[in-house]
This record gives structure tokens, sequence and C-alpha cells, in this order.
């Protein structure tokens, strides 16, 4: 069943128009509606499917790995990437908070939270897909719940939070947040990374840009609206940081949907492109981390 939103997740004005209309190129193929609040202009799936309903457009052997080592090329290089995104996540944490409880909110299979534990930090982890779960479990050692639920935790627990590319997931967004905050320590950060839905790529390729992922992703982010979002429940947004791997990534996967083959010459031309165009008077890069703080600390 879907279920239609009747006010912004953001701002929560109730006027809205149509953005863009988009199909489901990995799994379902039904057509979803993306649209733009007129306020703030933040861009949702409208209708969308309902908190009951979502798992069904989850069920793919390949949206998640769960540690299955192809050997393809692609999966070769996945791999290699993941490791370099994994230290890189990490040394943003560890020059913003050199010690303390990092939990991450949507952890898969547990490879992030398994390396920052080998470097001496505290780690919990939440992942509501039950194979990912008993990977990061079984495999990896973590600690994982199912849901965030503020019950499971003591207020102030954690130096920081981490949603790596599933905040645009989640339906109940103000609950989330308010959860993140109450579970944050003094001085203690939130970081959330989202695709750019007004970056380079995402202009190119249009309703075939593979980070509009409906109607898994719920919402398209821009630093615009974040900003919005971020002020609204009492945070300030320290610093973003680009993630540049993930325009090839997504560039590599809107050019098979658009063409139906994948193109790794256009990949590395496109990805190059929209990193440089971003740089150069655009409107950002592919994927974006934000660093939030509910106090305007300063790092």
């Amino acid at each position: 069943m879907k279920e239609k939103l009747t006010s912004c997740p953001v701002c929560k004005k109730s006027a809205f128009s149509d953005y863009l209309e988009v199909q489901d190129h990995f799994l379902s193929k039904e057509n979803f509606i993306i649209q733009s609040c007129d306020g703030c202009g933040f861009r949702f799936v409208n209708p969308r499917p309902g908190a009951d309903d979502i798992g069904g457009y989850y069920q793919s052997d390949a949206y998640i790995s769960h540690g299955v080592k192809k050997q393809d090329l692609v999966s070769i290089i996945y791999r290699q990437v993941r490791i370099f995104s994994i230290r890189k996540k990490f040394r943003i944490i560890r020059s913003l908070q050199p010690s303390g409880n990092i939990l991450d909110i949507g952890c898969g299979t547990g490879e992030f939270l398994a390396y920052c534990r080998s470097r001496n930090y505290a780690v919990q982890g939440i992942e509501p897909s039950e194979k990912a779960r008993e990977f990061a479990v079984s495999v990896n050692g973590i600690s994982v719940s199912e849901k965030l639920d503020a019950t499971l935790f003591k207020p102030g627990t954690f130096n920081c939070i981490t949603m790596w590319h599933v905040l645009e997931h989640v339906h109940e967004l103000d609950l989330t947040i308010d959860t993140i905050k109450s579970l944050l320590a003094p001085g203690g950060i939130f970081i959330a990374a989202v695709p750019n839905s007004n970056s380079w790529d995402a202009s190119r390729y249009k309703n075939y840009w593979a980070a509009y992922d409906v109607p898994r992703h719920l919402y398209h982010f821009t630093s615009e609206t974040m900003q919005t979002l971020a002020k609204r429940k009492g945070f300030a947004i320290l610093k973003t940081i680009p993630q540049k791997l993930d325009a090839y990534y997504v560039t590599m996967l809107s050019e098979k949907y658009r063409t139906g083959r994948t193109n790794y010459i256009n990949m590395m031309i496109y990805g190059f492109w929209s990193n440089f165009r971003a740089k150069t008077g655009g409107k950002g890069h592919s994927s974006l981390i934000f660093i939030l703080s509910p106090e305007k600390a300063q790092f």
C-alpha cells in the first residue's frame, strides 16, 4: 500500500509540485513520482510505499552482497574501493572524535564498525536486514540491533553516530533525527552521507540517475535542503565533505540504465567531469558527507 505525504518532511509546508517521474530501474520497473516542496525545494517520493511494504523493494541478492566475494572485475574493484572508503570514513571520525563510542545506523555487514573497533573505538550497529545483521554478528563480531530505538541505550551514550547513505531510506525522518540527537554525548557529532540531487551527474542523467534509486531512496537531498532540515532539528552543519568516488559508481549505473549496457569509458569521463564541475561553479559533488552537531562546537 502506498502512502501520500501531505506535508514536506523538511519544512512541513503542504504545497508540492511534480519534479520528475522515475522508474525503479533496479528491481520492480514501477514508476514513481518525485515531488518538490514549493516552500523549501526538498525533493521526495510521493506517494511512496509504506514502512510495512517497502521491504519488497529490497528483495534482491544484488542489493547487499553480504560479503560474498565474486571475482568479476566490477566486484574486485568495488571491494578495493570499499576498503579505501572505510579508511577515509574512519579518518574523518578520528579527526573529530579521537576516541569514544560509535553507533552506525544501517551498518550492513559490519566491516566499517569492525575497522573502527580494531582502532580501539567501542562500536554498536543498527541494521534492519536480517541477513546482513547475522553476517555482522557471526563474521565480524559486531553487536547489532534491528531497529533504532532510544530505549536501547542511555541518553548521551555515543560520541559519534553515522548514517552512510541511510538517511534517504528512513520513513520516520523526524523521529530518527530526534533519537540521534538524544543519544549523542555532549560534544558528539552526527555524520550523514547522502546523494546530492543537485549534482552535475543528476542533471545529466535526469530520470536515469542511479542515485534516485526509487522507491528505496525516499528523499533526495541537496546542500540547501540539508541545511534547512538541520536548522529545524537544532543541528549545525560543521563541515561538508565530498565523496568523489561515488560519481564514478553512480555514473556507471546511470549509463547502464540509460543505454542498457555498462560503459567504463563513459564512467571515467563523466565521473571525472562531475567532480570537476563540482569544483568549478557546480552545485556540489555526486554525494556529500555532512558533519552535524547539536552544539556549535569548533573542531
